[in-house]
């Protein structure tokens, strides 16, 4: 409709000039600026702030409102993680919030409580990492009721029913009978396995530790991470600041506790290294390879952040996808990886790459570190970077649930108080000369984990000078 009546102005102005109702002069006499000469204030990013809550039991509320729909959105971090799996029991962690979602409450069943969700087009979702549980629920703002009752039920009260475990098994055993035949998750999870000798985050679930692991087993580890000041909420959405204290504080504040919040699992001690081959008889390889690097606490994490986009997260452009497939064709994927955590990191790079090139691709990413660590990176290199890590950052703040989600992680990873809001002067500020220091100081081959699953009888010879490989059999 807009157009349209822009439309009708635009012809109505032609037919005035057209019959001299408003003479030509009118507007030659007028003087325009040349668009690129039209000056403007610059765009400046303020960053809105969650409000921070502390409740009586202890739980961290982080409180954003947001008029824009009649929704109300709440998300939870909890401090506990898959590396905290009993040992001889791994998979309990993942298996404890599968059936706390699934697996019914004291007061009401599972088939009561998916009734009710599927009636109110609503689902609070569930998952587990390495270090924490998730929790996010979205529903309609009159809803908030019936919905934080049923949340509130499933965190503090879960039954886990003896057939919804039993059906979660039965998946879980399914989808490790399935892994074999995805190479590329295989690969990555041998690799993570092989990164953390003798440390619980090297742990994974197996068709054996699953046969071992009982209703009893999930009721305890909801019990030892599952309470009020191991737990931090974010609620955002069209609800003022004293009904979203009200309404947690009615349902959840009930939920007692004296234990204080569990403090974050300690770093890993080592990290492996050397190359490894696994081997399966497939027309493609997977060369996966890395190693354990600074946190996101450390100074030097955003100089790493950049130097990491430059060589390979950073798509199309960046070295890796660049050398090894739009100019060799070695690889139909390849790039780098950076997983900051709180106390420790882990970067890597990976190529999915053709058989009979398998030692290629690898030597042209070995050369690519080389090269960066070397000083190679041009000032083009470092502006298009932090261009595009600056303005991708921009759009993680779109809604205010995101907002409140990525502070209320901030406070979860005991970040600095001015990490968001100085992210983006402290990634302007990185220059060439810092991408060469981090690159020398960080990538060190001689502490790297090469892992390689392929037809490994196809390779051809390895080469002399490398080190020499160690051929292992994945985790089943």
């Amino acid at each position: 409709m807009k157009n349209k009546n822009s439309v009708y102005v635009l012809i109505g102005l032609l037919v005035s000039l057209l019959y001299g109702i408003i003479p030509l002069e009118t507007f030659s006499a007028q003087t325009f600026t040349p668009p690129d000469k039209i000056k403007y204030p610059g765009l400046e990013f303020r960053l809105q702030q969650a409000e921070r809550i502390l409740l009586d039991n202890g739980m961290v509320l982080f409180y954003l409102r947001d008029h824009e729909l009649p929704l109300v959105s709440i998300s939870a971090l909890v401090r506990t993680g898959s590396l905290h799996d009993p040992p001889g029991k791994e998979g309990v962690a993942e298996l404890t919030v599968s059936v706390m979602r699934t697996g019914g409450t004291t007061k009401l069943g599972s088939a009561e409580i998916d009734q009710r969700l599927d009636f109110l087009a609503a689902s609070p979702s569930i998952s587990m990492s390495l270090d924490s549980a998730s929790v996010n629920f979205s529903f309609l703002k009159g809803d908030l009721d019936v919905c934080l009752d049923l949340l509130s039920q499933i965190l503090i009260q879960p039954a886990f029913e003896e057939e919804k475990l039993q059906l979660a098994l039965s998946l879980k055993n399914e989808e490790l009978r399935r892994i074999v035949d995805n190479p590329q998750k295989l690969a990555f999870r041998e690799f993570n396995r092989l990164l953390y000798p003798d440390d619980p985050r090297g742990r994974y679930a197996t068709t054996n530790s699953l046969k071992q692991i009982t209703r009893d087993d999930l009721i305890a580890f909801h019990r030892e991470y599952f309470f009020p000041a191991n737990i931090m909420l974010a609620v955002s959405g069209d609800i003022s600041k004293e009904e979203a204290v009200n309404k947690i504080r009615q349902y959840l504040g009930h939920w007692e506790n004296s234990r204080r919040a569990l403090d974050a699992a300690p770093p890993p001690k080592e990290a492996g290294r050397g190359v490894f081959f696994i081997r399966k008889q497939l027309s493609q390889s997977t060369v996966v390879s890395g190693e354990l690097t600074l946190s996101k606490n450390n100074p030097d994490f955003y100089a790493f952040s950049v130097l990491d986009f430059i060589i390979g997260s950073g798509g199309f452009s960046s070295r890796i996808f660049s050398a090894v497939r739009n100019n060799e064709g070695l690889a139909y994927s390849a790039g780098s990886f950076y997983r900051a955590r709180s106390n420790y990191g882990v970067f890597g790079t990976y190529a999915f790459t053709k058989t009979a090139s398998t030692f290629q691709a690898l030597h042209l990413i070995n050369s690519i570190l080389y090269d960066v660590a070397a000083g190679s990176i041009s000032q083009t290199e470092l502006d298009w970077a932090k261009r595009s890590i600056l303005n991708g950052f921009i759009f993680s703040f779109e809604q205010p649930g995101q907002i409140a989600v990525q502070q209320m992680t901030m406070a979860f990873d005991k970040l600095p108080a001015d990490h968001l809001s100085g992210y983006r002067k402290r990634v302007e500020a990185v220059t060439r000369d810092d991408l060469k220091r981090v690159a020398i100081k960080y990538l060190n081959e001689k502490e790297r984990l090469t892992l390689i699953l392929g037809d490994t009888d196809q390779f051809g010879k390895w080469p002399d000078k490398w080190e020499q490989p160690v051929f292992i059999s994945p985790l089943e």
